[in-house]
């Protein structure tokens, strides 16, 4: 008897979790659709740690890039922001070619380059002022459609304090602060 109330009782608490949850998602999927709260994502599934010494980011060879599976996932984020009702979006990306191709494989717009979403893996020292820039230009935005930006994990680290996975993105409050309010993780394979 004891067994099944302790059931009970666990159940009931998950699935208040679980309500909650889906609650905290679609109220974060408003605020992203009307422009309160802005989609970071981490680029598609590009395997490796860092970049070789000889990178030039002006030649995507000398770049770690996305893989058939990487390309699959970058694909698989314009059906799942179109079942979140976003069919196009104002997409920012690094520079770093894995970024790019992320961003243009999801196909929800025209892409710009914005260099302070750039990985500071290797520069630790440049990640306060990429971050401080990337949060003036993203409040500096004019309304219009939803916002998304590709970066790297220690860009997205260094703003929200999360560690994403590869193809994962975070909904986050508008405006921008060094402290921002992450409303939800988000992936098309979740």
């Amino acid at each position: 008897m004891r067994g099944r109330f302790l059931l009970t009782v666990f159940l009931s608490v998950a699935l208040c979790f679980s309500v909650s949850a889906a609650d905290n998602n679609e109220e974060a999927w408003d605020a992203l659709r009307d422009g309160r709260a802005v989609l970071m994502l981490r680029h598609a599934l590009a395997p490796g740690t860092g970049d070789p010494g000889n990178f030039d980011i002006n030649d995507c060879s000398t770049q770690r890039n996305l893989n058939d599976t990487g390309r699959e996932q970058a694909r698989a984020w314009k059906p799942f922001l179109a079942d979140h009702g976003i069919t196009e979006a104002r997409v920012f990306s690094s520079q770093w070619c894995r970024c790019m191709d992320t961003a243009t494989g999801m196909d929800m717009g025209e892409v710009t380059e914005w260099p302070s979403l750039n990985s500071f893996f290797r520069n630790r020292g440049d990640g306060p002022t990429q971050t401080r820039q990337t949060i003036t230009l993203v409040n500096q935005l004019e309304e219009g459609a939803p916002v998304i930006m590709v970066s790297h994990q220690v860009n997205i680290t260094s703003l929200t304090g999360i560690f994403p996975s590869s193809n994962e993105g975070a909904i986050i409050a508008l405006p921008l602060s060094e402290d921002p309010t992450v409303l939800a993780r988000v992936s098309p394979g979740r």
